[in-house]
């Protein structure tokens, strides 16, 4: 995602916007149609879904571009006090902070991803382990109490998550290095093992990152997302559930 993006989602709310009201008067004009307000405001929605798959935008945007005036609409019909909304807003300012520069939504690590991680990591020697988008922690601790031999970092650029995952280390006392800042301004060169829970739209930059940056022999590790056009060596099926684990050594 480019740094314009905002203003192009919003440019398309606006313009999705004028062309309902379009339609609206039009048929007004010469039929004597006349939607209630909900049909025309699914109609904006649609319309704005539609231009964001149309600009070639990953899907979830066609779902924000959807959702976002339909639940406008519906919070406006309920008596919600007006500071709701101001808190809301800073929620999710700062847990979703981190989308508008690293393309990269909140997603959370699944426990099932445990196993066959250890798996993956050294059994008799040290080793550095880094988890970029480490969210609130909860992969990182629970590796750290299993692997006494790895020394694990994480990088978050969402102030909430890291806030808290930072409050978690200093509670557990974890052996974990919780920084706060994006992925794409941390040297990998240190590291042996790289994980990362990413989404599509920052793969291919960041295998270019990798491949500038690790060391030979280390290992680059993506779950769910796969690198474009680049053969993965190790490829896991995580139980239960239809999401890969992929791995690429350097």
């Amino acid at each position: 995602m480019k740094k314009s993006v905002g203003l192009k989602a919003l440019l398309v709310q606006l313009i999705s916007l004028m062309i309902s009201f379009v339609v609206l008067h039009v048929s007004r004009q010469f039929s004597d149609f006349r939607p209630e307000f909900f049909y025309f405001l699914l109609t904006h929605a649609c319309l704005a879904a539609s231009l964001f798959l149309f600009l070639r935008f990953d899907w979830w945007w066609a779902l924000i571009q959807f959702i976002f005036p339909l639940c406008v609409f519906g919070f406006l019909q309920q008596n919600i006090p007006s500071y709701f909304y101001l808190i809301a807003l800073a929620v999710f300012s700062l847990l979703f902070w981190s989308t508008y520069k690293t393309q990269v939504p909140y997603y959370p690590s699944k426990t099932s991803l445990l196993p066959p991680l250890r798996e993956l990591l050294p059994k008799d020697s040290e080793f550095t382990f880094v988890d970029l988008g480490s969210g609130m922690g909860g992969l990182l601790f629970d590796l750290s109490s299993r692997c006494e031999q790895g020394h694990f970092f994480g990088i978050e650029y969402a102030p909430l998550p890291w806030l808290i995952s930072r409050l978690r280390q200093i509670m557990k006392r974890a052996r974990v290095d919780i920084h706060y800042g994006s992925f794409f301004d941390c040297h990998l060169s240190k590291f042996d093992v790289v994980f990362c829970y990413l989404s599509p739209a920052a793969m291919t930059a960041i295998w270019e990152k990798a491949k500038h940056e690790m060391r030979p022999g280390t290992l680059f590790l993506s779950y769910e997302f796969i690198v474009p056009s680049v053969k993965p060596d190790i490829v896991l099926n995580i139980e239960a559930e239809e999401a890969l684990l992929y791995g690429w050594y350097l």
